[in-house]
């Protein structure tokens, strides 16, 4: 499988018994159907995010990517929790791609996220 963003080929990594997709050039993550919710409520998976957020913010322009699994164009969707925080999904296979950053984000919220969604630009 090839990463959505960069074509650059994903890894697998796991997290105690969850499997991840991650790609060896932008460090993206890819999630199967709802393994990012399921990762979310365990203590230490933001180690699998281990790009650097500059490159995720880079990357986070690029208008429409395709679903590395079955080929449909992705879904862009903002976090209602987080309304800072922009990740594509598949409405196909339910999959979803953080850029690199994304997924320490998406797991912690503090006060600085509100801060950040204050500025928040608006989708395109």
């Amino acid at each position: 499988m090839n990463c959505p963003k960069c074509k650059a080929a994903m890894e697998i990594v796991v997290f105690e018994d969850v499997e991840v997709d991650r790609c060896t050039g932008c460090k993206g993550l890819w999630f199967d159907s709802r393994e990012n919710e399921r990762l979310k409520s365990m203590r230490g998976s933001e180690i699998i995010d281990s790009g650097d957020p500059k490159t995720g913010r880079k990357n986070n322009t690029i208008p429409y990517v395709r679903c590395p699994r079955d080929g449909n164009p992705l879904v862009r969707m903002v976090d209602p929790a987080q309304t800072h925080l922009w990740y594509e999904t598949c409405s196909t296979c339910g999959g979803a791609y953080f850029d690199a950053g994304e997924f320490r984000d998406y797991k912690n919220l503090t006060v600085l996220d509100f801060i950040k969604d204050l500025f928040a630009k608006p989708r395109a």
